[in-house]
């Protein structure tokens, strides 16, 4: 049965992408984090068609991973024959950035004794995962999802001339800070406070963490709109809430905690003006994490030569910060700048 299953899957991943998707690693023996400290940092991977196309680097969420956004909302709008971004005319690389993933993370053994990574440190990973594993010395594309998002606009003023273009979604180009920072400070200091913690040496996962993170997940992600309607009566928001509960604690708490912290001094804003790149920036009208009332993303576009935004309405099928996670909402809008996109 097992056998059938992954036969199964192979064959439905091949009619979605028109090949398998291939997976690797690359080992750095000596990675110097932005903190001074080296350790060996073993950086996965996945990747999507051939090499000597055009490549375009496509960068995961917060916890998330490369090989999840081949996911039927996301990489199965993106990907596919005659989608935007087909796998048949573009080489598609996915990371698992630090922390995350199957790359090296606290989780893999040092816990709390491994270095607090930045975001800068993620992209430092990647280039070097592009040029001296994979070699890619340019890209078509970056686009990034949430962290990647961040991780988008981080590419465009750190490397401003290995990419065509950017599209950054659910992310801003400001610091840090807001509700986005003090609900993920929440939850670092809760699982912190949690007795089982026992300062990153627990021989549990700390119950505070299922809690933490559904807490964060409810406060950050779903829409206003769309959390009315699936869960607009006490009844359905009880179940809604014990649903989450009721799921399995199969995350890590170190883990879990270092990654919200990479986020701490992120802060493009100083060198938005080195952007060389064509820019598509995309957010959705009820993201919690990065309200539209704010304006700071339309502001930084208008000051970029070649750039747009592009807002997504919201509505009872959009999911707030997890909006931007269906592809199809926004496809048609990076079809049509993509064509515009010059080849630098």
């Amino acid at each position: 049965m097992r056998f059938l299953a992954l036969v199964m899957l192979a064959m439905t991943t091949a009619s979605t992408f028109a090949a398998e998707p291939v997976t690797g690693d690359f080992t750095l023996p000596a990675f110097t984090f932005h903190t001074g400290e080296t350790l060996p940092l073993r950086q996965h991977y996945t990747t999507l068609g051939d090499p000597k196309n055009p490549a375009v680097l496509v960068l995961h969420g917060t916890g998330g991973s490369g090989a999840g956004l081949l996911n039927a909302n996301f990489g199965g709008q993106l990907f596919g024959p005659g989608q935007p971004l087909d796998a048949a005319k573009y080489y598609i690389i996915l990371p698992d950035c630090i922390g995350a993933g199957k790359t090296s993370k606290p989780s893999d053994g040092l816990r709390a004794k491994f270095p607090r990574y930045n975001y800068d440190d993620m992209v430092a990973a990647q280039l070097r995962l592009l040029t001296e594993h994979l070699h890619v010395k340019h890209l078509r594309l970056v686009l990034g999802n949430s962290m990647g998002g961040m991780l988008a606009w981080d590419w465009g003023v750190i490397h401003p001339d290995f990419m065509d273009g950017l599209v950054p979604l659910a992310s801003q180009p400001i610091a840090m800070a807001s509700r986005n920072w003090m609900m993920r400070k929440l939850v670092i200091e809760t699982i912190k406070a949690d007795p089982a913690y026992n300062n990153g040496n627990y021989t549990g996962q700390p119950p505070s963490l299922k809690y933490a993170g559904a807490f964060f997940s409810i406060g950050t992600s779903g829409g206003t709109l769309g959390w009315q309607a699936r869960a607009g009566t006490h009844a359905a928001a009880d179940k809604a809430v014990d649903d989450m509960l009721a799921g399995p604690n199969d995350g890590d708490a170190n883990d879990t905690i270092w990654q919200m912290d990479a986020s701490r001094d992120y802060d493009p804003v100083p060198k938005l003006g080195a952007i060389q790149a064509a820019v598509l920036a995309i957010n959705s009208a009820d993201d919690e994490r990065n309200p539209v009332e704010v304006g700071s993303t339309p502001r930084a576009v208008a000051g970029l030569k070649n750039a747009k935004f592009y807002l997504i309405p919201a509505s009872a099928q959009t999911r707030g910060h997890g909006t931007t996670g269906q592809a199809s909402l926004w496809k048609d809008e990076l079809t049509a700048w993509l064509a515009t996109v010059p080849i630098r």
